[in-house]
């Protein structure tokens, strides 16, 4: 990549030594693999915004639509100093150009989803988010946000990466001043079947928004389709969803492939569905066929090549 993502991320996930007990929460993949196409910008809500290392936990309290940040032992309430810090660093933040964030699970400063909120009993629920990543979220509704506790999963993994590098494409397209009509559609026609991947309702709805691009005002045009864009890749692909799109390209060699070839790629296509080989296998013999029988369309497309390979995140879903 010419330039790297500049990626949010919660500091103790890089090593740093800043979470309550003086401990860190380091990363080896997030680090290590995704660290080579990325530009960190660590956050630490506690630390930046006044407290010490080591310092008494905190827990979130209360309502869990409007908890409160409260001391666990000697139960004072920091809610109105956080969230001050935090509205704050949201704008600062905006000139960082972040193409997406991760946060620390269960963090009661940022953790992203799930986070304990505890009630007047100290009863946890499950149904909070940290107080520094709501008001992020909120602030940038847009950004491919994650926690790294999810990014153990494999197909939660693959979606957030596939988010990332795709809103880095389409900004580097709405950052072009020049051609921004003829633009757009290159950016949907190249990657019509990543979206299909993931929801063909957005599918068609962005389609047909194209289809009408003369007749709206381009700021417009471009403000619809970031949106519909991003809904549509948050939404997670399924075996489903991706064989559906591989028979689709499958459809483009009708002309080309031997019987020989054509029974193989339907076997192959068929143990993928059936959750017997991963992704990656159908992918590779597509692309194969691609190159092959020099398909100038496909070669084009991001389904089949969304992220850096060396990821190896279609080997595990």
């Amino acid at each position: 990549m010419e330039k790297k993502i500049r990626l949010g991320i919660s500091a103790c996930l890089l090593g740093k030594k800043v979470r309550y007990d003086g401990g860190h929460q380091w990363d080896r993949f997030i680090t290590g693999t995704l660290g080579k196409y990325v530009d960190f910008v660590p956050v630490c809500p506690e630390v930046e915004c006044g407290f010490g290392v080591p310092r008494e936990p905190m827990r979130l309290t209360g309502n869990p639509d409007n908890p409160r940040l409260i001391t666990v032992r000697t139960g004072v309430d920091h809610t109105a100093r956080l969230m001050d810090w935090a509205q704050k660093r949201v704008k600062e933040l905006e000139a960082e150009d972040l193409g997406g964030f991760i946060f620390k699970s269960d963090s009661p400063s940022d953790g992203l989803e799930r986070v304990k909120v505890y009630n007047d009993q100290g009863v946890p629920v499950k149904k909070g988010a940290g107080i520094f990543a709501h008001l992020f979220m909120e602030h940038f509704p847009l950004l491919p946000v994650e926690d790294e506790g999810r990014l153990h999963d494999p197909l939660l993994r693959e979606n957030f990466i596939q988010r990332l590098f795709a809103f880095k494409r389409w900004r580097e397209v709405a950052s072009q001043k020049n051609r921004a009509l003829a633009n757009l559609i290159t950016f949907h026609t190249r990657h019509k079947l990543l979206i299909l991947s993931h929801s063909t309702q957005h599918y068609r709805v962005m389609g047909n928004l194209v289809a009408r691009a003369k007749e709206i005002p381009i700021k417009e045009l471009y403000s619809q389709y970031q949106t519909l864009l991003m809904e549509a890749l948050h939404l997670k692909t399924t075996p489903k969803k991706n064989t559906n799109v591989l028979y689709h390209l499958m459809g483009f060699f009708k002309k080309d492939l031997s019987a020989d070839e054509k029974q193989e790629l339907l076997e192959i296509i068929d143990s993928y569905a059936q959750g017997l080989l991963p992704l990656i296998v159908p992918i590779t013999l597509i692309n194969h066929y691609v190159r092959k029988y020099q398909q100038p369309y496909l070669e084009e497309q991001y389904y089949l090549n969304p992220h850096p390979l060396d990821l190896q995140l279609r080997n595990h879903v």
